[in-house]
């Protein structure tokens, strides 16, 4: 298993957020915890700050003066930026979750919220991104399969293995969330942007199909791994 990535001793955050106080507060916690934190208030700034610097995380408020939270997410990842996004909103509707994630959001935080769990979140969505400090994967090897993410381009013993666009999303996914147990629900709403309250066999079919392409031993697998009754388990 292999991760071809930067690395750095601080992980660099960027918090977009026009509360004055809750910047305060989260700039101070951050700090202390070990991270370097910009801050600015306002969504056009901000847009232009993560086109244009290297960041490890983005903390996005959505209710933002000039450009809001969801367009400055929606046009980062036209423009390729892939740095993950932690999205903070006082909005709690299963809709406004939904459409983030379905933006690209890498998870999603109600205000107001416990600066532990915050801190928890952070430290998970760096650890599925490849651990502390780590920049967004350029590629991720296992087994005889290399995935590069740039190029939405996978390769088996260096020969293109073609994947419709929602497997690679799925691929992609399991490789993030690697070792975790993931639930037809989890999968329903973070790949496919579902409420997860359907009754469907959408993810048994799509993991039947990737698990053609990239195992070895497809009735076998060694990397999708079920778990009875449960979801599905990644393990490079």
């Amino acid at each position: 298993m292999s991760l071809d990535r930067p690395t750095a001793l601080h992980p660099r955050l960027l918090l977009i957020e026009d509360e004055p106080s809750l910047v305060l507060t989260l700039t101070d916690r951050l700090r202390a915890e070990g991270y370097e934190v910009d801050t600015t208030g306002d969504g056009d700034a901000g847009y232009e700050r993560a086109v244009t610097a290297g960041y490890d995380l983005i903390l996005l408020d959505v209710s933002l003066p000039g450009r809001g939270g969801f367009e400055v997410l929606r046009d980062l990842r036209r423009q390729r930026v892939d740095t993950p996004v932690l999205m903070l909103t006082a909005r709690g509707q299963v809709v406004d979750r939904v459409l983030g994630l379905k933006l690209g959001a890498d998870d999603y935080l109600t205000k107001p919220f416990d600066l532990l769990e915050l801190l928890a979140r952070i430290e998970a969505v760096l650890r599925r991104r490849g651990g502390p400090g780590a920049t967004a994967a350029d590629a991720f090897s296992f087994g005889e399969v290399r995935v590069d993410f740039r190029r939405a381009e996978v390769l088996r013993n260096g020969r293109p293995i073609p994947l419709s666009s929602l497997e690679f999303k799925l691929l992609r996914h399991l490789i993030e969330r690697r070792g975790e147990l993931l639930s037809r629900r989890d999968l329903l709403e973070q790949v496919w942007g579902y409420p997860g309250v359907l009754q469907t066999r959408t993810v048994d079919v799509h993991i039947a199909s990737l698990r053609q392409k990239i195992e070895r031993h497809p009735a076998k697998p060694e990397h999708i791994v079920t778990v009875h009754r449960m979801g599905y388990r990644f393990q490079p």
